[in-house]
């Protein structure tokens, strides 16, 4: 697995697919990167020369905003949201969607799992309540 800036990236794939796996880097950031390194697209990760890697490193220290800064900055702009209290602030607070989506139904994944309210439905699960 080769290391770009103290990161290890798949060697068996082509570059433009291994750079995507480090945070902050999708498809069209990697394209861009392979073009400003000045490196062949076709080549994978592990057939790369450390001038290649050198480049590499080079124009992403140089440019991008990556890894462990990126998280840093995306959650300080969280924080202050919900310092602030503006709406999206609020929405991150009570683990509800942020952007608009609607909540009658679905947004379970950001709600969690149901939690029941009201009848218990059975006489096994009625008489489980009144002894509990």
């Amino acid at each position: 697995m080769p290391r770009v800036l103290g990161l290890d990236i798949p060697g068996h794939k082509r570059i433009e697919y291994a750079l995507r796996y480090i945070h902050g880097i999708g498809p069209a950031r990697a394209r861009t990167l392979v073009k400003k390194a000045e490196i062949d697209p076709e080549k994978k990760a592990d057939d790369l020369v450390d001038e290649e890697m050198t480049r590499l490193a080079q124009v992403l220290q140089s440019e991008y905003i990556i890894e462990g800064d990126l998280r840093r900055e995306v959650s300080q702009n969280i924080r202050r949201l919900v310092s602030i209290g503006s709406y999206r602030g609020l929405r991150h607070r009570r683990g509800l969607p942020v952007r608009g989506q609607r909540t009658s139904t679905n947004a379970r994944t950001r709600k969690g799992p149901r939690k029941t309210v009201g009848a218990v439905r059975g006489k096994e699960a009625r008489a489980a309540v009144k002894q509990g």
